[in-house]
């Protein structure tokens, strides 16, 4: 695993905290992963983790759950919904409506970091992925791409080369991951799907480090950044093993 030499500095993907969703406030109703969220983290210069999810017409739109039941007014699936079924929703709080990929884009405008995570159903289906990439394939600002699912990121890495791209991970002991063959879970445990994810970074879960094999992967020149942190005591522990943090319920200097 190798930095290409245009990809070789990354050092904007480490410049500034990361806001987790953006800088969501749910107290005032400023909802995680909408166009509030994140026009505040823009106001405070913090850079941008978002998710995305597919819907029923292979739209990309900013949104973390594969269900619509826990922020939305509504229930089902994401993906049992058009983009323009799920525009028509509201949100529990707030007025904000779903972005798609595209609106995000052009709320940012390169004005901040964007790091995108493709979330996955653990179905090989690569429909989100590639509409990822078609959305950005012209967006001009800094951005990165990155997944829980390897086989996700080695499309990435495939199709768009010179995408920067990352492995979301953690020790994969959460019952999340008991739809996966142990041989799977092993894989993505001890990284051993780096020769075909080839991910230029990694975001680990904070509540893991230390661990190993992540700081095997730093040591070879590869940013670390973490989630999610949410006091300046968390903050301080987690940068003695990566390089930036991501962030909610406060603001880091």
């Amino acid at each position: 695993m190798r930095f290409t030499p245009q990809l070789r500095d990354l050092h904007w993907l480490v410049a500034r905290p990361i806001a987790h969703r953006g800088l969501h406030d749910e107290k005032n109703s400023v909802v995680e992963n909408c166009e509030k969220a994140f026009a505040s983290a823009l106001t405070h210069g913090y850079s941008i983790e978002c998710d995305i999810e597919l819907t029923k017409d292979g739209e990309a739109v900013v949104f973390h759950d594969d269900e619509i039941d826990r922020v939305m007014d509504g229930t089902g699936p994401v993906r049992s919904f058009s983009a323009r079924q799920l525009k028509a929703k509201s949100y529990k709080q707030g007025k904000d409506k779903i972005q798609t990929l595209g609106e995000l884009l052009e709320q940012v405008d390169g004005r901040q970091t964007l790091v995108i995570e493709i979330k996955s159903l653990w179905d090989d289906d690569l429909t989100l992925t590639l509409r990822a990439l078609q959305v950005l394939a012209d967006y001009q600002g800094p951005y990165a791409l990155m997944s829980f699912d390897p086989h996700l990121i080695a499309c990435v890495a495939e199709r768009a080369p010179h995408t920067v791209r990352g492995i979301t991970a953690d020790r994969v002991t959460d019952p999340y991951y008991q739809p996966l063959s142990i041989a799977r879970r092993l894989e993505m445990q001890s990284f051993s799907h780096l020769p075909k994810s080839r991910p230029h970074f990694v975001s680990f879960d904070a509540n893991g480090f230390p661990f190993a094999a992540v700081g095997e992967i730093r040591e070879k020149g590869h940013p670390i950044i973490c989630w999610t942190i949410r006091t300046p005591e968390q903050a301080s522990r987690a940068l003695r093993y990566c390089d930036q943090i991501t962030f909610e319920n406060y603001r880091p200097a």
